[in-house]
């Protein structure tokens, strides 16, 4: 079987090695304090996503072994109020031949009160070639996780298809199961495949999902899918890979689409009303939605992008989860806003007022709050928050009145990574007389939340330890008022 140094399991590693490779990675430097980030290795996409049994559990690909993308864990936490998050043992290790070269992303769903979840097993022959195997374990109530016995449910892919064949969605539908997988064509094209199954267990393969009002060819392989409905509409939530650039969209290497519209499940298609990017900023892919303990729609995604390096890989970890989101829809767009426990957090609030001409500094000692603001122009048309802020660098967040667009900029900060895709993300936006914003910063991660969650732009960024000012400025007056939270600690090591 064809093996690299990189197809290990953790079950491979003596007791000495982790503790090794923990204590290489313990310098705190970027490291998040209420973002889901691993103790040491690489992170990637969230996987699993659940309220089960009264407490919110999160999933994610793990690699233990460095900042490379190795052998595939699923690694676990949980929490009882979406904030404070409680490490567990590693959910599910790839020890068995159908799951070969790791065990790949997924979702959950509970049946029989139990949580089943649904992963690709990845299997490589060689450095070219590949296939994949749909599996299940399932969590009991007491959180003890057993991969099911009769393993892969589904097994190899179909007619048709390369490989690239993963990362189930399941989901129920009056009285039938369905799963959507990520696939590409063996033309090189990508698409959705689509399974059915009155038990969770055996599946029957339906076909392609069809997407009416959508582009015929869009990206050479479709990844990560999602479904959900969301205030009686239908969200298709997929990460393509492969499309071109336009203008200031699909700037990035890889990047996430949301699809409006009606899934007519009988006839295996997807009237798309509208689509657009779900996020803009630099970092942002893979997102998984859920249901909460309310019933609300919340999502997490990884704060990643692609093979990159990052400043933390020096430091022997890569990585982290963005905040989870609640999603709701208006005229036909995707709301995000930071799901409302980010204030269980809270520790400190300072709420000020004023009038900006030219600067005014938030006094700020940290990297580490909430912030939202509410600014009122008048006659400015530059105006815009820097973050990270000293007299050395600072992240610049700009709003151009005259062309209604919003800017992220990074290429005033020190350390710079992922140079090659651009410095700057853009986005229009219909500026009026106020803009709301609202701003997450963890050490290491930025989530800006724009114009009521109608634009969110998210990026990681590796400030230097002083650097933690907050600006305002504007070319002509205005007026701000703005509250911050500075945030105490909701990753339990």
């Amino acid at each position: 079987m064809f093996k690299e140094e990189k197809h290990r399991t953790i079950l491979e590693a003596t007791n000495e090695e982790l503790l090794e490779l923990k204590d290489k990675a313990k310098d705190k430097l970027w490291k998040p304090i209420y973002h889901i980030y691993p103790q040491y290795g690489l992170l990637n996409d969230p996987n699993g996503l659940a309220y089960f049994n009264g407490k919110y559990h999160v999933f994610h690909q793990w690699y233990p072994f460095g900042v490379t993308h190795g052998m595939k864990h699923w690694a676990h936490l949980e929490s009882e109020d979406l904030v404070s998050w409680n490490r567990l043992p590693v959910a599910i290790i790839p020890t068995e031949t159908y799951e070969s070269h790791g065990a790949y992303s997924g979702n959950s769903i509970e049946i029989n009160e139990e949580l089943y979840l649904y992963y690709t097993g990845n299997i490589k022959f060689d450095k070219n070639n590949r296939s994949a195997n749909q599996c299940l374990a399932i969590m009991n109530k007491d959180g003890e996780i057993k991969k099911y016995e009769n393993n892969p449910i589904i097994e190899g892919v179909p007619n048709g298809y390369t490989g690239h064949v993963r990362d189930p969605k399941v989901f129920k539908l009056k009285e039938n199961y369905y799963m959507i997988l990520g696939a590409q064509r063996v033309n090189e094209t990508g698409t959705f495949i689509m399974y059915k199954s009155i038990d969770g267990i055996k599946w029957e393969l339906i076909g392609e999902l069809e997407l009416e009002n959508f582009p015929k060819e869009f990206g050479y392989m479709w990844e990560c899918p999602d479904y959900v409905r969301i205030d009686d509409k239908d969200v298709l939530i997929f990460s393509p890979q492969g499309i071109d650039e336009e203008g200031n969209k699909y700037n990035n290497i890889f990047n996430v689409i949301y699809a409006i519209g009606k899934l007519d499940i009988d006839n295996l298609k997807f009237k798309v009303d509208s689509y657009e990017e779900l996020d803009k900023g630099f970092d942002f892919y893979a997102p998984q939605s859920f249901k909460g303990k309310d019933g609300q729609v919340l999502l997490f995604a990884w704060a990643g992008m692609g093979e990159f390096k990052y400043p933390t890989d020096k430091k022997l970890w890569a990585h982290c989860l963005t905040f989870p989101r609640e999603l709701s829809i208006s005229n036909n767009k995707l709301i995000q806003k930071p799901a409302k426990e980010i204030l269980k957090l809270s520790k400190l609030v300072v709420s000020e007022n004023g009038i900006v001409n030219k600067k005014e500094i938030i006094a700020n000692d940290n990297n580490t709050y909430y912030l939202k603001a509410n600014l009122t122009l008048n006659e400015a048309n530059n105006f815009g928050i820097n973050l990270c802020s000293s007299n050395e660098e600072r992240l610049e967040l700009n709003f151009n009145r005259e062309n209604n667009s919003v800017s992220l900029n990074r290429n005033k900060m020190k350390n710079r990574f992922v140079e090659g895709y651009g410095l700057t993300r853009e986005a229009e936006i219909n500026i009026d007389k106020n803009i709301d914003i609202e701003v997450i910063v963890d050490n290491s991660i930025v989530e800006i939340f724009i114009d009521g969650g109608k634009i969110t732009m998210s990026t990681r960024v590796f400030p230097l330890e002083k650097s933690t000012g907050i600006e305002i400025y504007a070319d002509n007056e205005i007026r701000y008022n703005y509250t911050k939270h500075v945030l105490n600690s909701g990753i339990l090591d």
